[in-house]
């Protein structure tokens, strides 16, 4: 089983944090901070994180005859999350790296435009410019940068590995056909 979570997490964690660099990539560098950014990116991670499911199907109809009870199910589901989620937190680190920390530069870029763009003057354009400001030492700490990163992609896998272990400890749910 433990060859299975590494196999699988590694594709979800490669997968995602593929799918993330190259929407990064193809947006020139510049986050997008709109809801629709957001739902493609979580799109991402669940398209990634469907490995879970597919790696419990496989545990389930190759090594124990068809049948996974709930929790061994869950508990898979959450140990490939966690590997995904390693993967996820290295190879943004990398990335970090490697372009001289550049998205956390354009992340408070636009964050400050984004208040421009909703009217903010004065005070209140201060405030953003603070915020974001705050936000560029917040992020250079890795005792808060590599938690957080983490938890934007752990709490997804968690999600699917409860969907994956219900619908699987059903034997009837996708049974193997060979």
């Amino acid at each position: 089983m433990t060859n299975i979570i590494f196999l699988f997490g590694t594709f979800a964690g490669l997968i995602v944090i593929g799918g993330m660099i190259a929407v990064i990539a193809t947006s020139g560098g510049h986050p997008d901070m709109s809801s629709n950014s957001l739902l493609v990116g979580y799109l991402i991670m669940v398209v990634g994180l469907s490995m879970i499911f597919f790696a419990v199907k496989r545990y389930r109809d190759q090594d124990l005859g068809g049948v996974i009870k709930f929790l061994p199910a869950f508990l898979m589901g959450v140990g490939i999350s966690v590997v995904a989620g390693v993967i996820y937190v290295l190879v943004w680190e990398v990335y970090l790296a490697a372009t001289n920390f550049a998205y956390v530069d354009a992340m408070a870029k636009a964050m400050v435009e984004a208040a421009r763009a909703e009217g903010a003057t004065g005070e209140a354009l201060n405030a953003a410019i603070k915020q974001s400001e705050d936000f560029k030492v917040q992020y250079h700490n890795p005792l808060f940068r590599l938690p957080m990163t983490f938890v934007e992609i752990f709490p997804v896998g968690l999600l699917i590995a409860l969907i994956s272990a219900a619908l699987l400890r059903n034997p009837k749910v996708l049974p193997d056909r060979a």
